[in-house]
C-alpha cells in the first residue's frame, strides 16, 4: 500500500491566480486605514506653512549647534595638513559628490579656490569614463555623502585609491564603508532634517557646508591670506571692491 510523501522545500508548487486573491478585513476592534489617518492628523495635526519655517530655523540652529560638539577640530586640522602636504608635492586638490553632494562639492571647489587653495570639481558619474584622468599621483579628493553608502562615489574612490591619492571623506555616518575608505573623516551628521517628511536633505546639506567652511578657514590661516590676494583673486564685484577698499 502506497504511503503519503509530506511536501518539502524542493518539490515544485502550482499555485492559482485565485489563490492570490485576498480579501483583507479589518480585525475586530481594529479601525479602517481611512480612519487611522484621521485619528493620526487629529493627535500630529499638520503645521501651517509659517510654522514649519519656525520650526525649521529652530531645528537647523540645534542641529549645528549639536554638530559643533561632535565635529572634531583636529580631523579638520588633520585634513588641512593633508591638503598642504599635497600642494608640497605638486598635488591638487578634487571635491566631489553625487546628487545634492554634487552641489556642494561645486561651491566648495568654487570657495577653496577663491581663498588660495587652488581646487577643481571632479563629476563622479564621469569619473568612470574618463574624468578620472584629472586625478594624479599625489592628488587630495574630498569625498562628500551623507549615507556614506552611495554605490557610484563608492566606486570612484576604489578607483582613485589604486593611485596614490589621499581621501578626506565628509560624511554623516562615521561607520560608513566610504569613512572606512578615507583616510580622514569630517564627521556631518544631523539627527532631524526638517520638514514635514523629515526625509529631504536640509539640515544635512547645512552640516556639510558648515565643516567644509571650516575646513576653508584652517587652510585661508595656514596661508595667511591677505585682503591684497584675495582683492587680485576678485578683479570684479562686490567681494573685489571690498577687498580693495572701495
Amino acid at each position: 500500500m502506497a504511503t503519503m510523501r509530506e511536501p518539502n522545500a524542493f518539490d515544485e508548487v502550482s499555485v492559482e491566480p485565485s489563490d492570490l486573491e485576498v480579501t483583507l478585513e479589518p480585525a475586530v476592534g481594529q479601525m479602517p486605514p481611512s480612519d487611522l489617518m484621521k485619528e493620526a492628523t487629529a493627535i500630529n495635526p499638520r503645521k501651517s506653512p509659517v510654522e514649519e519655517i519656525e520650526s525649521f530655523f529652530d531645528l537647523a540652529i540645534d542641529e549645528l549647534t549639536a554638530l559643533r560638539t561632535r565635529a572634531e577640530a583636529d580631523a579638520i586640522e588633520r585634513a588641512a595638513d593633508l591638503i598642504l602636504e599635497s600642494e608640497s608635492l605638486g598635488g591638487r586638490v578634487h571635491v566631489t559628490g553625487i546628487g545634492k553632494s554634487e552641489h556642494i562639492a561645486r561651491y566648495v571647489a568654487a570657495l577653496l579656490s577663491s581663498t588660495g587653495t587652488p581646487a577643481y570639481f571632479l563629476h563622479a558619474t564621469e569619473c568612470l569614463h574618463g574624468s578620472v584622468g584629472q586625478v594624479c599621483d599625489n592628488d587630495i579628493t574630498i569625498a562628500i555623502s551623507n549615507s556614506g553608502t552611495t554605490p557610484e562615489l563608492l566606486h570612484v574612490i576604489d578607483v582613485l585609491r589604486q593611485s596614490k591619492v589621499k581621501i578626506i571623506a565628509v560624511t554623516g555616518d562615521a561607520d560608513s564603508l566610504l569613512a572606512r575608505m578615507a583616510d580622514v573623516i569630517l564627521y556631518a551628521g544631523v539627527d532631524n532634517e526638517g520638514g514635514a517628511l523629515n526625509i529631504v536633505p536640509r539640515a544635512s546639506i547645512l552640516a556639510k557646508v558648515y565643516v567644509l567652511c571650516a575646513l576653508s578657514v584652517a587652510l585661508e590661516a595656514h596661508k595667511g591670506l591677505t585682503r591684497e590676494q584675495y582683492a587680485r583673486w576678485h578683479p570684479g564685484g562686490a567681494l573685489g571692491r571690498l577687498a580693495r577698499g572701495e
